[in-house]
């Protein structure tokens, strides 16, 4: 089964790292209201972001690996299988923030957050794509063209475009 993600074909966006710690300081300051007692970083996207958090919100950080593309090409279609590896335990009682780097369709968080099964679970992504599924509680920018982030090396043949300067975080009710 392929998900769907909703792709203009009109650029490809680019995340700096100013940009992004602009971004871990707006989603800090939303988060710290939701006392989360423990982040949990998806890999690979995800892990910076869940150090970046961790050190504002000053709570242990742990990681999880899921894999939902079959491969890093841009615009890969997402299969709609999600394998997830290196499950931490967790004690149910904890409080978690879920992050990674881009909510495409929503198939990653959703089943991440049911392998952890911890019921005090809220997610946060730097990005979500327009055409996803599922939301996360909070996140930076809407994008409906491929980004490429920090961590990551655009390819050779593509000039991408600086995501804008975040001021606000999205949330469910306030896209």
């Amino acid at each position: 089964m392929i998900i769907k993600r909703i792709y203009q074909h009109k650029r490809i966006w680019s995340l700096s790292n100013e940009r992004f710690e602009a971004a871990v300081a707006l989603l800090a300051e939303h988060e710290r209201r939701n006392a989360p007692t423990l982040l949990v970083g998806i890999a690979r996207g995800g892990v910076r972001l869940a150090h970046h958090l961790a050190a504002r919100l000053q709570v242990p950080a742990t990681f999880i690996t899921a894999r939902h593309n079959p491969d890093d090409t841009i615009e890969s279609p997402a299969t709609g299988h999600v394998t997830v590896t290196d499950i931490p335990t967790i004690d149910p009682a904890e409080r978690i923030l879920l992050v990674d780097d881009v909510c495409g369709s929503g198939a990653t968080l959703a089943t991440v957050a049911g392998v952890l099964a911890v019921p005090a679970t809220r997610a946060a992504t730097l990005c979500r794509n327009v055409g996803a599924a599922h939301h996360p509680d909070a996140w930076v920018w809407d994008v409906a063209d491929w980004t490429v982030f920090p961590w990551e090396t655009a390819p050779p043949d593509v000039s991408p475009r600086p995501l804008p300067f975040p001021h606000r975080i999205r949330t469910r009710s306030e896209p």
